[in-house]
């Protein structure tokens, strides 16, 4: 899985660099703290991925703050994050994803890598730390092989290629190692954990950044043996849009037969099983490295993150599993935070987007992200002093391009061409036209608005006040004035660069 991504704008160059570090956003410099990013892989808020996540709870989420509307703003991890990828500029992504970008290659190293937000805190005298899953091309022998270590990284520990717990290849600073299968030396989960804690034992000096990316919950969904039995009557949640026939919904959606087959339904429950196995030891890795900074009386200095790239459905509407889709399952993703000046339990509603992580790194790190070409913007001041929620942005941009085969997947020809991850029974989960971008609003009115790039100009809207579940499309039903201020809300968002799109 995975797919590339291509941002509106880069930061600009030189003058651009001048300005950051220039101070931070505030006004004046203040000492650089230290930064832990743990960056998990589709796990959801929406249908029970937290579940497992007893520790992480308890250890980032009640000891700091935690928001319960952060969002992806696109639903797969490449065109979401770049976060993971290392085009951490903080930018929407207005333009349509170009494949050369998200898989690796020597142009987007040259032009993306440079600019991302590892190198600013590296200029800024921070000790930086990977490990984990980063391209889904990276390593491969067209984009530098295992020898490239991208640019801002002191400490480099790289997955090659996409998500694996076991028989995989690493990038140990530009050195090639090779993993089996003995969970002792080679389960990727608790390697990306003993790294890390070596790193705070042995090398790390503040201020410093630390990346963790496991491959959970990604597929394949190789638990851990003390984890391979765990949940072992769970199924997924059959309440919601569970099941359920997506009527008025773009075709690809309304393709899924409804009800489901029985082989979907044990495929599906076996996958949701297998996933929250995986979270299991990543919700070790969030007890032990906190405990490690502790114990190096290090915790009180360091801002800790827990997030993922994108959300994940099992189910819903009928789809069995993916992550590519613009409901509130596949775009909503867990965003705890906890660190200095952050108050324990806190809850805060205003809406996060995964553009927003780099300006508030950059902010932490004491640069001035406020003058930079950055989309996103720093939730630092949500995190340390109260602020209004008319202070903070109303609505949203959510968006996405879909990817299909030029010829008929082989599983289920009768499809013919243009579709792709084709799941038992022939369920596809995405398309070359399921291309869409949204507005996601919250206040006043909590609605969501979609326009489709296809034939027919598809259009969805739902307002989650009522319909929480988007069952129901009214598009149709509702006064053609809303469709006009929606979409002309839409250009606009689609359209804005840097600070206007934090206005």
């Amino acid at each position: 899985m995975g797919h590339p991504a291509s941002w509106a704008a880069l930061l600009v160059l030189s003058a651009a660099w001048q300005l950051v570090l220039g101070g931070a956003a505030g006004g004046g410099r203040r000492s650089p703290h230290n930064i832990v990013l743990i960056l998990t892989d589709d796990q959801d808020t929406e249908i029970g991925g937290m579940t497992p996540m007893k520790k992480t709870q308890v250890l980032i989420g009640q000891a700091g703050v935690s928001f319960p509307n952060a969002v992806s703003a696109m639903a797969l991890w490449g065109l979401a994050w770049d976060m993971r990828t290392g085009d951490w500029e903080g930018e929407r992504g207005t333009g349509r994803p170009s494949l050369e970008g998200n898989c690796s290659s020597p142009a987007w190293q040259k032009s993306q890598e440079p600019l991302a937000f590892p190198s600013y805190l590296q200029r800024q005298g921070y000790q930086t730390f990977y490990a984990g899953k980063y391209l889904n091309q990276y390593g491969h022998p067209t984009a530098g092989g295992v020898q490239h270590v991208p640019l801002g990284w002191t400490y480099w520990n790289g997955l090659v290629g996409n998500s694996r717990y076991y028989n995989y290849t690493l990038s140990a600073n530009g050195r090639e190692e090779q993993h089996g299968q003995s969970y002792q030396d080679d389960y990727l989960t608790d390697l990306i954990t003993n790294r890390s804690l070596e790193f705070l034992q042995k090398w790390s000096h503040p201020p410093f950044l630390m990346v963790l990316a496991p491959p959970a919950a990604h597929s394949p969904w190789t638990a851990a043996p003390g984890y391979a039995t765990a949940y072992s009557t769970t199924k997924a949640p059959r309440n919601g849009s569970f099941n359920v026939h997506g009527k008025d919904k773009h075709w690809l959606v309304r393709q899924a037969r409804t009800p489901m087959a029985n082989t979907s339904i044990e495929f599906l429950d076996k996958a949701y099983r297998e996933r929250w196995q995986t979270l299991l030891s990543v919700d070790d890795l969030v007890e032990r490295v906190v405990g490690r900074l502790k114990a190096l009386d290090l915790l009180a200095s360091t801002y800790v993150f827990y997030t993922s790239d994108n959300g994940y459905h099992a189910g819903q509407f009928s789809l069995p599993i993916d992550k590519r889709q613009l409901y509130e399952f596949d775009i909503r993703v867990p965003l705890l935070v906890r660190g200095p000046g952050i108050k324990a339990n806190q809850t805060r509603l205003e809406p996060i987007l995964n553009i927003d992580l780099g300006p508030t790194f950059l902010d932490i790190a004491g640069l001035n992200v406020s003058q930079t070409a950055m989309d996103g913007q720093s939730f630092l001041p949500l995190l340390v002093t109260p602020v209004q929620p008319s202070a903070w942005r109303a609505d949203f941009l959510v968006q996405y391009t879909g990817e299909g085969h030029l010829t008929a997947d082989p599983a289920c020809p009768a499809l013919g061409p243009g579709v792709s991850q084709c799941f038992p029974d022939c369920v596809c989960e995405d398309a070359f036209n399921n291309t869409y971008a949204c507005v996601r609003a919250l206040h006043p009115h909590s609605l969501q608005y979609c326009e489709f790039a296809d034939r027919q100009a598809f259009v969805e809207l739902y307002n989650l006040t009522a319909d929480p579940h988007q069952l129901h499309n009214v598009a149709r039903s509702v006064d053609p004035t809303l469709l006009e201020a929606l979409n002309q809300r839409l250009i606009k968002l689609q359209a804005c660069e840097g600070p206007s799109c934090r206005a």
